[in-house]
Parts: structure tokens; sequence; C-alpha cells
């Protein structure tokens, strides 16, 4: 009975590891609110690719893009619950929970998208990746982005006084609202895919947008007017939910957070190489284009630092490390 006995244990032990290796296997799932063409969804995709790779097969991640799981503020809950794994978030909803990361959309901290994404990548702003786990209950990956923030709009405008009054879209978060509203805009958040409808109906009469978003969805179909300012970065994070996190072994953790860091920062990357073309798109269409520097918005900007210099105390070492950035 001893050979049986051993034989039964042995199968047993197989039994149980591989049942073990089963219940750590993962499928994830991933929201985002751009559509599948935009470069956050692509590299989402690709995220899943390599990390399926990378694990043999043991995760997977279902990629769910275009608001399919909800808005942002609702994917902000179920990233909270853990009923959403992951996210690639704006630091819109972000900034409207933890008021500090409201220092990244700082009129004019950066020079254009080769300066936002040094600093992006730098201590300064990773730091600020502290806070997500007590303030949203969220683990931040690493940082992402589009370019930089432009105003498209149905009529002229050549001075800040033509932005007096023009309901203009932007996306709903508090930095950028206090902005335009300081400007004399009345900001109108609106989702990204209702904006083209918006734009050719007249419910907007300007939108805060970059090249890249023009050119894929066609907004500059609905509006003949560019203001060309540069005058925002707009960053993105990719997150895991605490809840989610937690549950993983410390090789997982390594595993995601390795795979995830590498596709944010081919976003940055790929927004560096493309922004200097589509800016040469954009030109050759036929529109009126107005240029704008930061003398242009001076009294918005000591407007909207009156607000924020105190809620954002991490204000003062990202200026200082964007200059420090700007002088190498």
């Amino acid at each position: 009975m001893r050979p049986f006995k051993t034989l039964t244990l042995a199968v047993l032990a197989t039994t149980f590891a591989a049942a073990s290796l089963s219940a750590q296997a993962r499928e994830f799932r991933l929201g985002l609110i751009t559509p599948p063409q935009h470069m956050w969804s692509q590299e989402a995709e690709a995220f899943a690719e390599t990390l399926a790779e990378r694990s043999d097969g043991e995760h997977s991640v279902s990629v769910y893009p275009a608001q399919q799981l909800g808005n942002e503020a609702q994917m902000v809950q179920q990233l909270q619950t853990g009923a959403l794994d992951m996210a690639f978030l704006t630091i819109a909803e972000i900034s409207n929970r933890v008021p500090d990361f409201g220092a990244l959309y700082a009129p004019y901290l950066v020079d254009g998208v080769d300066h936002a994404a040094r600093l992006l990548q730098s201590d300064a702003a990773n730091a600020l990746l502290d806070q997500l786990p007590s303030g949203v209950g969220m683990v931040g990956m690493g940082y992402g982005m589009v370019g930089m923030r432009q105003v498209l709009s149905r009529s002229p405008i050549e001075s800040v006084d033509d932005m007096r009054g023009q309901r203009l879209r932007i996306t709903p978060f508090e930095p950028i609202r206090d902005f335009y509203t300081a400007t004399g805009a009345a900001p109108a958040p609106l989702p990204l895919l209702e904006v083209y409808d918006a734009l050719a109906n007249g419910q907007v009469d300007a939108i805060d947008m970059d090249f890249d978003s023009i050119l894929i969805l066609k907004f500059h179909e609905q509006a003949d007017n560019l203001l060309i300012s540069n005058h925002m970065m707009f960053p993105m994070v990719g997150v895991v939910s605490g809840r989610v996190w937690n549950e993983l072994d410390e090789d997982d953790q390594t595993l995601i957070r390795t795979a995830m860091a590498e596709h944010l920062d081919n976003v940055i990357t790929g927004f560096q190489q493309k922004d200097a073309e589509q800016e040469q798109e954009i030109r050759a269409l036929d529109l009126n284009i107005v240029e704008a520097d930061a003398a242009f918005f001076s009294d918005a900007i000591a407007e909207w630092e009156g607000i924020w210099a105190d809620k954002a105390p991490s204000l003062e070492a990202l200026r200082e490390e964007a200059e420090r950035l700007r002088e190498e």
C-alpha cells in the first residue's frame, strides 16, 4: 500500500500546484475614454499583448476603449472598489480628488512636448504618484500624455477679449476650468466623443484640444479658427486598482509595473515623434491661424496662479524642475 499512498500524495501535490497556478492567473480589464484609433488605446492593446507574452499566457488583459465602462469618474469608482482592474486616465479626474495633481496643468509650465516629456519622467512628477494609494485608492504605474493644448473655434480669436462669453468645451476638471474662466470664456465639460456634433450644431463655440485629436476626429471640419498657444500639457496616468494590486504577489506586481511603464513611455515618445509633423499638417489646412504666447494670457495666468499656488503645493517643485530642464 505504501507505493499507492506515495503515488496518491504525488498526484495530490501536482493537482494542488496546478490549482495554485490557476488561482494566480488573472483576467484583467483596462478602461479608457479614447477611441480605438487613438495612441492611448493602441498602446493599451500592446500592453495587453506584452503582459500575456511575459506571463506565458497566465495573465490576460481585455481593453475597453471609448468609455465602454463609463466616463472617468465612473471608472475611478470602479477602480476603488476593485470592479475595474486597470485604466489609462487623464489627470483630470485625479486632480479633482487629489488637487496637488493640478500643478501639472500650470499654464506655460513647459515649452512643448519634448519639455513636457522630460518633466513627466522626472522625480518631481513621479513623486506625485505616491499620493494615489491614499488619495484615490489606486497605484500609479507612470505617465503618458497627448500633445499640447490649443483652442479651435468657430469664430476667430485674435485677442483674449474674443474669448469672453464663448462656450468652450473642456475636459471636466478644475485646473483647466479655472484657466478658461479667467479668460472670460464659459467652460463646458463634454465627453470627447460628443465634441464633433457639439461643434456642428453650435452647442459649443470652441474647444480645448490637441493637434492629434483635431486631426483624428476631424474637428477642423466644424471649426476653422485655430489659436496655436501650446499653453498646457495634458498628462495621462496608467493606474491599477489598489484592491487588485494588493492581491498580486511581488513578481506579478513587478511584471505589470514594468510592462505598463514601457507602454506609457511609448505613448510619450509617440507624441514627441508626431507633434511637429501634425503641426505642419494642421498648418496646411484651410484654417485661420493665430499664434499666442504667455503674454496673450497674462491676466488669466495670474488669476490661475492665485487660485492654485496654495491648492497644489507640488507646483513649486515642478516649476524648479521645469526650469532646470529648460536650461540643460
